[in-house]
């Protein structure tokens, strides 16, 4: 809500602005210099920039083609139809569809002229700049939003560490048919919420962006699809194995410690220990736990993943600084 708030007071203010400045200059049509600063104002700095190019250059193109088909064939419907159907095969081909109807509306004014003088075509110009000068100038305050992108991480990090405390609980237990895959739903939410909002943010940067909360990101999107094939194992585990419990205490251990500032250091030596320790069990008896066995060893497997992901994560955001 609040958002929406500041959105609609800036593009009502930009949208006033243009008007103004071109009542200013004495401009006909001076209502349009609003509807192109309100058309102007996209959601980020770049979109908005790189927007305001391709309707500047489909505005050359427009003129141009107007210019022709009015002299051609007069300043009317036929004169303006003609026009039309080139510009908008133009845009097509262009990738400026955006810039389509902006674009035409002001050269409709030259029908309301019926000429196309150099006080006319100024008159024209200058609502095209006036709008979207004042539309680049509105969204120029845009700043990368850190709040909300640590709320949004800070819930996908909780989100993971729910899983893990899931996993450490419903491991032990033989009977998993209540251990549905639920959770993921929530931890989905969070990381496109937090990717949104990340790719937001680094479309308001003009400079060298700053890419940590996309590559952060992207690096619980990989855990999170490792912990998704941990779940698969688990849920097929129904024995006890003597390792069982220790592997069960290590995945509760990575919850609490779970944390954006953890290097991982400690869990991996850890990781290192218990697997040691893994080794040194006695081989399994029965079928069914040498099974069991043998999928623990791949849960194992999915852990050390787990961490490494981490790990290199925490190397290249110290080689970034």
């Amino acid at each position: 809500m609040k958002q929406s708030i500041t959105n609609t007071t800036k593009i009502f203010l930009a949208a006033m602005a243009a008007i103004l400045a071109a009542e200013l200059l004495s401009l006909d049509n001076s209502i349009s210099a609003g509807i192109v600063a309100i058309l102007t104002i996209l959601p980020t700095k770049k979109e908005t920039i790189r927007t305001a190019v391709s309707r500047f250059l489909a505005f050359v193109i427009a003129l141009l083609l107007a210019a022709v088909s009015f002299h051609l064939f007069g300043f009317g419907l036929t004169g303006f139809l003609i026009y039309l159907a080139p510009f908008i095969f133009v845009c097509q081909i262009m990738g400026w569809a955006s810039a389509m109807a902006m674009d035409s509306v002001i050269i409709s004014h030259f029908l309301i002229f019926g000429s196309m003088t150099p006080e006319h075509l100024g008159n024209e110009i200058l609502i095209f700049v006036i709008g979207v000068g004042i539309g680049i100038a509105a969204n120029l305050s845009l700043r990368k939003n850190e709040a909300d992108m640590k709320r949004y991480r800070d819930e996908a990090d909780e989100q993971i560490r729910s899983i893990l405390r899931r996993m450490s609980e419903r491991l032990p237990l033989e009977d998993k048919r209540d251990y549905n895959g639920d959770c993921f739903q929530h931890l989905d939410r969070a990381i496109f919420l937090a990717e949104e909002m990340a790719r937001t943010n680094y479309a308001n940067q003009f400079r060298k962006g700053d890419t940590f909360d996309l590559r952060y990101i992207d690096m619980r999107r990989r855990q999170r699809h490792v912990l998704m094939e941990m779940y698969k194992l688990i849920r097929r585990i129904h024995s006890n194995p003597p390792t069982l419990q220790r592997i069960a205490d290590f995945l509760k251990q990575i919850a609490d410690e779970y944390d954006a500032r953890n290097d991982v250091r400690k869990l991996l030596a850890d990781f290192a220990a218990m697997w040691q320790e893994m080794k040194e069990t006695p081989l399994p008896v029965t079928r069914e736990e040498f099974e069991d066995r043998a999928r623990l060893f791949a849960l194992m497997q999915d852990i050390e993943e787990f961490l490494q992901i981490k790990a290199e994560f925490y190397q290249e955001a110290v080689e970034h600084k």
